[in-house]
């Protein structure tokens, strides 16, 4: 007989996501991405952070001030660093999974590389004129748009195997 209690394609595909954002450096905002190819299969993904070969250290992490001292014109989004480290697999009919609803920035890359479905766990900046300009620009080009509700609240990963 089978487990019973295990965790669903699009649970799995989030905590993959989730724990990809565990290697960002940002100290305010961790994304990941995952993205899946038709037959549930992972084919790249992404954390938020700055451009290979800068330096974590020298990049600045503000949120405020002058713009050229924020992070904001620095680090790659999650999603457009999973659609790079592709490094030119076929995304077409893809989806991607990320925590936070996408950017309009990040939308057009999503749009460009063919993937088809969007699912997401959070939508806190709905609101924003980004993300109304996000969901446009994806219902326009057909981009699915699935939010997330998963049954198991917490994913634990231990790294303590028996010898």
């Amino acid at each position: 007989m089978k487990r019973e209690k295990y965790i669903s394609w699009d649970e799995y595909f989030m905590g993959v996501a989730l724990l990809a954002a565990m290697r960002s450096k940002d100290p305010n905002t961790q994304v990941g991405a995952c993205i899946v190819d038709g037959e549930n299969r992972i084919l790249s993904t992404g954390y938020n952070g700055f451009p290979s070969g800068c330096s974590d250290d020298e990049f600045p992490w503000e949120r405020d001030g002058e713009f050229a001292e924020t992070k904001y014109p620095f680090v790659v989004h999650a999603e457009l660093n999973a659609i790079l480290n592709a490094h030119g697999k076929n995304l077409v009919g893809a989806r991607i999974y990320v925590a936070l609803f996408p950017c309009n920035e990040c939308a057009k890359a999503i749009i460009q590389s063919g993937i088809r479905e969007v699912v997401y766990l959070s939508d806190k900046y709905a609101e924003t004129e980004g993300t109304r300009a996000s969901k446009r620009m994806l219902r326009a080009a057909g981009v699915k748009l699935t939010r997330l509700y998963p049954t198991c609240k917490n994913l634990t990963v231990n790294f303590e195997v028996e010898q």
